[in-house]
């Protein structure tokens, strides 16, 4: 018979809540590793409440280099607050947070990142470019709808279940990734088509008939080429030359000024 857990379910929602500070004292010697054990500290205390050599040493030891998806970090802060409580070999505990780090950034970077912010942004910018002030609080509404059941579930779900939470995540990480990756790579394409926009000025005589360039041979041939050139176009400066999102923020100004100048643009 398994033991009865110590911690209650209002103890779980608040280290959950405290989760959300993951990143406010991050630096680039330990990453998350302040935000981290604040967020597990309630339940340390606990834990080691008659023990304080033992409360100082778990603290220390959560406090060694950690960095995760700061959205999908309840689910190694479940699992690791389940060992804990069982006292757990320390090296154990470390060696499974160590194997978590890496999956969860990718299935939080293919879901968030790549799919639902894009998602939720674009249906919000769609309202606020035609005026309506309900634009970013459909972003916000929407991106939470997700984000806040998935950290407070996942806080419960890998607390209760422990160990077997890691085994299921093992069996179902690399589906949700690339389904996820998937749905994200078909939404930002769709996006390059709408928030894109990139068009020639320029215009010729064909006998008695003004060509519009753009509109008459580009389009014709297939719309949305330009803005799909030029995304493509500094995907290759960012990917394969290494060049800074900056520097190449600059380089589309100067040559959008130059081109317009010319009426080319």
């Amino acid at each position: 018979m398994e033991s009865k857990q110590l911690l209650t379910k209002k103890e779980l929602n608040n280290m959950a809540f405290r989760s959300m500070f993951l990143q406010a004292s991050f630096n680039y010697e330990r990453m998350q590793a302040c935000g981290w054990a604040f967020s597990m500290l309630p339940g340390l205390v606990k834990f080691y409440k008659d023990d304080e050599e033992g409360l100082k040493n778990a603290l220390k030891r959560h406090m060694e280099f950690f960095n995760t998806h700061p959205f999908l970090v309840t689910a190694i802060l479940g699992l690791v607050l389940a060992m804990e409580e069982k006292k757990e070999d320390p090296e154990v505990i470390r060696a499974l947070k160590v194997a978590l780090m890496g999956p969860l950034g990718g299935i939080g970077d293919a879901i968030f990142w790549f799919t639902l912010i894009p998602i939720s942004a674009s249906l919000g910018a769609g309202l606020a470019l035609e005026g309506n002030v309900l634009g970013p609080i459909l972003f916000i509404v929407l991106f939470n709808l997700v984000h806040l059941p998935l950290r407070f579930g996942l806080m419960h779900y890998f607390y209760s279940f422990g160990l077997k939470a890691f085994e299921t995540l093992q069996n179902v990480t690399v589906h949700v990734q690339k389904a996820a990756s998937i749905i994200g790579v078909t939404v930002v394409g769709a996006l390059i088509a709408s928030f894109v926009n990139v068009k020639l000025a320029l215009e010729f005589n064909v006998g008695e008939k003004l060509v519009n360039v753009q509109t008459e041979i580009i389009d014709a041939v297939m719309p949305n080429l330009l803005p799909l050139l030029l995304t493509l176009g500094i995907y290759h400066l960012i990917a394969k030359k290494g060049m800074s999102p900056t520097t190449i923020i600059w380089l589309i100004i100067a040559i959008s000024l130059v081109l317009s100048f010319l009426g080319i643009l």
